[in-house]
């Protein structure tokens, strides 16, 4: 059945499609046709059989019948074929459709079997998802919980910071780069008057004083522009109109990035130390000005008994004149070397002991010292015996004064502590590096000697000797001390032997220059020279002005820098004297805008300064030519002129040691060059513009003083130093020095003292000048 089925289905399909190919009504004819011959073949038979005959009218009503019926019959039948075969085409198509649609649903099927497959996938990866997600989301509680409590603790520390802060009694605040407010504590909220809220966003001039808040913004600029922390003192004034003195911290800070975020500043109240320290600076005033006084009443009758005993020593006497003169004379000397220990030792109380190095003749300076303490032996009748090894140094540098308080106290301790026998006074010298020499000084004596368990202590201050044999000798027990110290500021060294019964031998090493003899002052070489004067200081003008007339100079004076500049633009100078501490604009400056502009091509610039502390190639690398210390001096004058326009490159020298009488006070070689060159009358004029100046300057300054304005005091201070160098007051000159040098380390500690000493020295060596132009 299976096999033939399909066979029924191909014919009945052919005959479908037969019927639809020749179209029913020809299909109909034909099966007509077809018919209708069957039926009358049929007839024929059946007839024939039946009757054996047949006849024609049998075969019309058969026909008749045929052609009516079989043509509808085999229409239909054609049609219903026809339609059956549209049927079957339009059951295929759908059963075409349906296996399309099957087919379809198939892939459909296996597509959706795909997507659940990666459904199931995506929800497995959603489940894991969820579980990261829930992970995560545990992690991030965590987080969040840490954070928090991080955040409670930082609040809580925060909250302790800032109470600590406002319970500090510092001055605190801090201000953002645009130089506001950003916040302060208690006491800055009880400085300014304001509360922290209402600080915020402004400036220091809106909170401050003008002349402070300048201060405060110039130093704050400074910081900022350098990123270094600076600790500064500055008067505060409070709300409640009190002032506080306070020393300030200004650091900047920054961020993790490196960025500047401001400034923060913090103030420690040091009023009560300031008042201990003015306290303290009074009283060591007082005691200076109390051991001055003492000096001074004093060593005034001493210099008399010494002078008139030593005059008297000359005269004719008995031999017990003789010896009773040189009593007092070696006495009153003794005692004059005490007064020295006195002062010397306020002086290391303030750390204010220093050298004057000056050119020494060695064998001058032992045989001076000598002549004393011979007058000692004769008086206690002992063997005074110097010795000098040569060879020795002719000159060396060093300070005459100092040296010979040492070596004083070691012989007047030598003399003091030998009942009977010799004092012996020896000098060696060995070569050193570099021009220096090593001096030896022994002082050895056949005294009474010092116990082994002394000698470590000999050398401490008010140390004395406990024992009975030393007893007899009385002294202050500052000497060695003082010598000690001495000899370390000198860079030597000082050692004792000594032996109880036998003797004591103190040893001085000290390292010196060796220095030439003074050699004569070169011969100027060249004259007539256009040179322009640069200085601000019109007693400096005067001096020196009428010095380079003198030697053939022609003059002109520019009294600032602008002046100088403008003057160079309109006139062509040979030589420019340049001062390099000018206001408004300094010397380096001026020099720079003459180069800039290149209007000194074939001038000569040359420093003036009375800076001792710069070496001469700082001066040559800011563009000078040389430089010359003031106060001017004619030598040296000579010396650069004929570098700079002679034929000669290298004049030497040296000069000579000065009047020691006036020493001291006086620079008697600047003094007698002056009166050699520009003389006595100019001198005296000089002076008289100095009387006019110096109270003026003075004033201004002890002002400034006042007022705690360190710049204008050592301003000041160079003037005056400036105006009694030019003539010749060497001491005024030193101690304006002192001042003057605002970064010295103890400059606060030490400044009321240098102003009074240099009051004092003003009045006291004006006179002496006075006097020793009317000598002269």
């Amino acid at each position: 059945m299976p096999d033939k089925q399909p066979q029924m289905d191909s014919w009945a399909i052919r005959f479908a499609h037969f019927v639809n190919k020749f179209g029913t009504i020809k299909v109909s004819i034909i099966f007509v046709m077809v018919a209708l011959i069957f039926t009358i073949a049929a007839s024929y038979v059946f007839r024939m059989h039946v009757k054996g005959e047949t006849h024609l009218i049998d075969f019309m009503g058969v026909i008749l019948l045929t052609m009516l019926s079989a043509p509808w019959v085999i229409y239909f039948f054609s049609e219903l074929v026809k339609q059956l075969e549209q049927s079957r085409s339009n059951l295929k198509e759908v059963v075409a459709q349906l296996e399309r649609l099957r087919e379809e649903d198939v892939l459909l099927n296996r597509e959706l079997h795909n997507n659940i497959k990666k459904l199931n996938h995506e929800i497995e990866q959603r489940k894991q998802a969820q579980l990261e997600r829930e992970s995560v989301f545990e992690d991030l509680e965590k987080e969040i919980k840490e954070r928090t409590d991080k955040e409670q603790q930082s609040t809580r520390l925060s909250l302790l910071l800032r109470s600590i802060i406002d319970a500090s009694p510092d001055l605190i605040y801090y201000r953002n780069p645009e130089g506001k407010f950003a916040g302060c504590n208690k006491v800055a909220e009880e400085m300014t008057g304001k509360t922290e809220s209402e600080l915020i966003g402004l400036t220091p001039h809106e909170v401050y004083e003008k002349e402070l808040a300048d201060g405060v913004v110039a130093s704050d600029n400074e910081i900022l522009a350098t990123n270094e922390p600076r600790t500064e003192e500055v008067w505060l004034k409070f709300s409640d109109g009190r002032r506080r003195y306070y020393e300030m911290l200004k650091v900047p800070f920054f961020d993790t990035d490196g960025n500047c975020l401001g400034l923060l500043s913090f103030g420690r109240d040091i009023t009560e130390r300031q008042q201990a320290e003015n306290a303290l600076a009074k009283a060591s005033k007082d005691k200076t000005a109390f051991i001055a006084t003492i000096s001074h009443e004093l060593r005034t009758p001493l210099n008399g008994i010494v002078g008139l005993s030593r005059m008297m020593r000359d005269t004719k006497l008995t031999k017990q004149q003789f010896a009773w003169i040189s009593t007092i004379y070696a006495s009153a000397t003794a005692l004059g070397n005490i007064f020295n220990d006195i002062i010397d030792l306020d002086k290391m109380d303030r750390d204010k002991l220093e050298l004057a190095y000056k050119t020494v003749t060695v064998k001058d300076f032992i045989g001076e010292l000598s002549s004393i303490f011979e007058l000692f032996a004769q008086e206690k009748g002992l063997n005074f015996e110097v010795q000098i090894n040569e060879p020795i140094p002719r000159y060396v540098e060093a300070d005459g004064t100092r040296l010979r308080q040492v070596l004083w106290n070691l012989l007047f301790n030598a003399m003091k502590f030998t009942p009977s026998g010799s004092v012996k006074f020896m000098l060696d010298a060995s070569s050193l590096d570099n021009g220096l020499s090593n001096l030896v000084f022994k002082v050895a004596d056949t005294g009474i000697g010092i116990p082994e368990k002394d000698l470590q202590n000999v050398f401490a201050m008010y140390y004395q000797v406990d024992d009975p044999a030393h007893q007899t000798a009385t002294g202050t027990g500052i000497g060695l001390a003082i010598s000690q110290e001495m000899v370390n500021l000198m860079k030597g060294s000082i050692s004792v032997h000594s032996v109880v019964g036998e003797g004591t031998c103190f040893t001085v090493e000290l390292p010196v220059k060796q220095c030439k003899a003074p050699a004569k002052q070169a011969e100027l070489k060249v004259t007539d020279l256009d040179i322009l004067l640069v200085e601000d200081i019109e007693l400096n003008v005067m001096v020196a002005k009428a010095l380079l007339e003198k030697l053939g100079q022609r003059v002109d004076v520019a009294m600032t820098g602008e002046e100088a500049v403008e003057k160079v633009r309109n006139h062509q100078y040979d030589l420019i004297l340049l001062d390099i501490q000018l206001p408004g604009i300094s010397g380096f400056e001026v020099a720079e805008i003459l180069r800039e502009e290149d209007l000194v091509p074939a001038t000569h610039i040359v420093a003036l300064t009375a800076n001792v502390i710069k070496k001469r190639d700082e001066y040559l690398q800011n563009g000078m030519d040389d430089v010359i210390a003031k106060p001017v001096k004619k030598s040296r004058l000579i010396e650069v002129f004929n570098q700079l326009f002679g034929d000669e490159r290298e004049v030497t020298i040296i000069e000579s040691m000065p009047d020691t009488e006036h020493e001291s006070v006086l620079d008697i070689d600047l003094l007698t060059m002056l009166t050699d060159t520009i003389g006595a009358e100019m001198i005296v004029t000089s002076v008289g513009v100095l009387k006019e100046k110096m109270p003026e300057y003075m004033e201004i300054l002890l002002t400034s003083l006042s007022a705690e304005e360190k710049d204008e005091v050592c301003s000041q201070a160079h003037k005056m130093k400036g105006a009694a160098a030019s003539v010749g007051l060497s001491r005024v000159q030193k101690i304006a020095n002192k001042i003057q040098q605002g970064d010295h380390p103890a400059w606060w500690q030490n400044i009321h003292d240098w102003v009074e000493e240099l009051q004092m020295a003003y009045e006291k060596d004006i006179e002496s000048l006075e006097n020793w132009l009317t000598d002269q």
